[in-house]
């Protein structure tokens, strides 16, 4: 098949300029600039190290006040917030799902918000509301109090690990993506463990004015909101609209992430077409089933795991600290499988499958060791959290397999609604009545890591399959020129129309 000819470009590289509609970063970006521009390994180096040391600080300080923050509900049922609130049979599982309702509501909006507005200060502002509605926690006195605070907390997190997604693909190689998702989702893992630390310090806190469950909301609340403002103003829109990198840097930045075929920055226009792609592509439903699937479990664990942990024995302010092992767990894992992933090529999925496959050896475990093998049954809840070292490696996959600005957005909106549904209904099969030990919830838990584990074999055939099928068709993908990659890259195509790109496995 013969390849459309490259539009003709011209300045000081002695091409004519890129042809581009509707482009806001043409003010920020000299292609020719970009072009001329030629970093030694030691310039590349030192930027990466640079990007480093400002962007996973940032983006990981964050993912740990959001996990806190969804914990904290769980930790506040020790503290009596049930008792308090009269909350009667299945109340609490729907306060935890409506959440992901307001996930689930803002997953659309906040993918086309993400394209249109300044993508560092959206998130910083989004950080920031979601800081003060979770300080309206301590304010709730009813049922459907903490229903409405808990809806629009859903929504003020919506955005952020797409987000942050979306940051890392448009700064960092497909190679190095990875390790950089891991990175910051370390985050998530060790909010498991200071999480539980710092309930158990509220919980030792003994005032008359607040109780113990409200000032743990105010607290946490209170810090991610002032983090919120910080974000606002250190955190980047692109690699051509920051305040950390000098003019040479930014387009080093732009310059390296080149080779990724899935877009540095957007041209500001929402693509219909690419939503349209992103829908009829086989990889957009087996990412969307298999989130879905591995989230009934989720939805337990991040709900119940504090009452399930007093159920083995502990006493209330005990098993707060007893949650400090499963963030041990999945950090090791998450090192482990996310560090194999990074330096073993084509190994992504088969880690990934690994880690669903712990969880669920972890879940037999709590089924079925008697009720007084109290060790056991803990380990089986800390290995049974292991799956979720999964979520920057499936990240990885969206910022490194799906190219087009929009059709990335769009990809990532349908993960997360998957997302809030397998969270949704997790819950719900916590029956109130088999607690604290919950068999039906967890034997569903366990259903879903296998059907995610199918999903993940079906998304590895057909990325083979394709990649083959390439192959065949356009022969090897051949190195291309600067001018052609940066043409390709500016011109927000997509994985299937870049006849060049491969899917990595």
């Amino acid at each position: 098949m013969e390849k459309e000819p490259l539009p003709p470009l011209q300045d000081a590289t002695g091409l004519e300029p890129l042809k581009m509609q509707d482009s806001s970063i043409v003010k920020d970006v000299d292609f020719g600039q970009v072009l001329e521009t030629h970093a030694t390994p030691e310039m590349e180096r030192k930027l990466l190290w640079k990007l480093d040391l400002f962007l996973i600080p940032l983006m990981g300080f964050c993912y740990m006040l959001q996990y806190m923050d969804k914990l904290a509900l769980s930790q506040a049922t020790l503290f009596n917030l049930q008792e308090d609130l009269s909350l009667k049979g299945t109340e609490y599982n729907w306060t935890s799902a409506v959440f992901y309702f307001g996930y689930l509501a803002w997953s659309w909006p906040s993918s086309y918000l993400i394209v249109r507005l300044p993508l560092g200060k959206y998130l910083g502002f989004a950080v920031f509301l979601w800081g003060g509605i979770l300080m309206c926690h301590a304010a709730c006195t009813s049922f459907s109090g903490l229903m409405s605070a808990r809806f629009f907390l859903g929504v003020g997190e919506a955005s952020i690990a797409p987000g942050f997604a979306l940051i890392t693909g448009m700064f960092y190689k497909r190679e190095e993506q990875p390790a950089r998702q891991a990175a910051w989702f370390v985050g998530n893992s060790i909010a498991t463990v200071i999480g539980g630390v710092v309930a158990y310090g509220i919980g030792l806190i003994d005032t008359s004015a607040v109780k113990n469950w409200q000032l743990l909301f105010l607290i946490l609340g209170a810090v991610t909101a002032a983090y919120g403002l910080v974000l606002l103003v250190l955190l980047p829109d692109s690699p051509a609209k920051n305040m950390f990198l000098n003019q040479t840097e930014k387009k080093i930045a732009i310059q390296r992430t080149l080779k990724n075929k899935t877009g540095v920055m957007d041209t500001g226009k929402f693509r219909w077409n690419q939503v349209l792609m992103a829908i009829k592509d086989p990889q957009t439903w087996f990412l969307v089933l298999y989130t879905l699937c591995v989230n009934f479990c989720n939805g337990g664990i991040t709900s119940f795991s504090s009452i399930i942990i007093a159920g083995f024995g502990f006493s209330n302010l005990k098993a707060l600290v007893m949650q400090m092992p499963l963030g041990a767990a999945q950090l090791a894992f998450l090192l482990l499988t996310s560090g194999f992933a990074t330096f073993v090529r084509s190994s992504r999925i088969f880690m990934m499958i690994l880690n669903c496959a712990v969880s669920v050896i972890g879940m037999a475990l709590i089924w079925k060791l008697d009720e007084g093998d109290r060790a056991g049954r803990l380990t089986g809840l800390c290995l049974g959290a292991v799956f979720a070292a999964n979520i920057p490696l499936s990240l990885s996959i969206i910022s490194s397999n799906i190219a087009g600005f929009t059709k990335k957005s769009t990809v990532s909106a349908l993960m997360f609604v998957a997302y809030c549904v397998g969270n949704i209904v997790g819950p719900q099969f916590f029956i109130p009545a088999e607690k604290p030990s919950y068999p039906t919830g967890i034997k569903a838990a366990m259903s879903g890591l296998i059907l995610g584990i199918f999903f993940l074999i079906c998304l590895y055939m057909f990325y083979v399959w394709e990649n083959n099928r390439r192959d065949r068709l356009y022969g090897s993908p051949r190195e291309l020129t600067e001018a052609e990659e940066l043409q390709d890259e500016f011109s927000n195509k997509t994985d299937h129309e870049i006849e060049s790109f491969r899917y990595l496995l």
